[in-house]
């Protein structure tokens, strides 16, 4: 790990912390390719089931750092498109990453801050947090972080928050669907330990592979073919050793293995 990413490993639990706490967890390239390479880790290492994702100090993620945006603004159109697409591959990493994942939000999300946010599957924050998609402001828009944003809160929600580039609060981010849940500051970490437990509890297999059964179901046009999938995955699923054990548990009301070991 860098020094900018802080990797804390607690039995099936992998915890990821941005960790440029005076810069508020801005974004620079090596902290993008930091994260990147953590998290394609995680993806291939057997022992973690759940990565939470968190900021050290007073925010989450401030966006972009402004060292790094002077520099990209100096550079060529070439040069930004390849810096933008190393923000588009973690964002992507992180939304299709096959292990379910948590952010732990407080102080300020902005700007790539927020496309973290989106891209994670579980979201919880707490009342005093801030969220912004403020790149209008500068002439620019969210553009890579766009298809996360706008799968988490919506097409209609999206056009004003990307336009106005107005800051939002925890509550307005939990009715549009960004925070799932929003808690008082001293009862975040039991919130984000309560959903590890739950998650824990769910067959490694099918947790892993929720978001990708959401997806297709999400992008599907030819709802025939959707059936004939889904009904294979979950006869693939029910014959599976997961299946088999977690049937077998429930048959005769006992944990299911892999919760016993937690």
């Amino acid at each position: 790990m860098t020094d900018s990413l802080v990797r804390e490993q607690s039995g099936a639990v992998l915890r990821l912390r941005l960790n440029r706490p005076e810069l508020h967890n801005a974004f620079d390239a090596a902290l993008i390719a930091g994260l990147t390479a953590a998290l394609r880790e995680a993806a291939d290492d057997a022992s973690v089931r759940v990565v939470v994702l968190e900021g050290a100090g007073a925010s989450f993620s401030a966006g972009a750092d402004l060292n790094w945006m002077r520099g990209m603004a100096a550079a060529s159109e070439a040069e930004n498109r390849e810096d933008a697409l190393a923000l588009a591959g973690l964002m992507r990493t992180l939304d299709e990453l096959p292990k379910p994942t948590l952010v732990r939000v407080h102080g300020a999300a902005f700007g790539g801050g927020v496309g973290l946010v989106a891209c994670c599957d579980i979201a919880i924050g707490v009342p005093e947090a801030k969220f912004g998609l403020t790149e209008s402001k500068l002439g620019l828009l969210p553009a890579v972080i766009s298809p996360y944003v706008i799968a988490a809160i919506g097409a209609r929600q999206a056009r004003r928050w990307f336009a106005s580039a107005e800051i939002f609060d925890a509550q307005t981010a939990l009715q549009i669907g960004l925070l799932h849940q929003v808690v008082p500051m001293e009862q975040l970490d039991g919130a984000v330990d309560r959903q590890i437990a739950l998650l824990l509890k769910a067959g490694p297999v099918a947790a892993a592979s929720a978001k990708r059964l959401v997806a297709q179901v999400a992008a599907a046009a030819d709802r025939a073919a959707l059936d004939q999938a889904n009904a294979a995955l979950i006869a693939q699923l029910r014959v599976s050793a997961e299946g088999q054990e977690g049937l077998s548990a429930f048959l005769d009301k006992r944990p299911p293995a892999w919760a016993a070991k937690e």
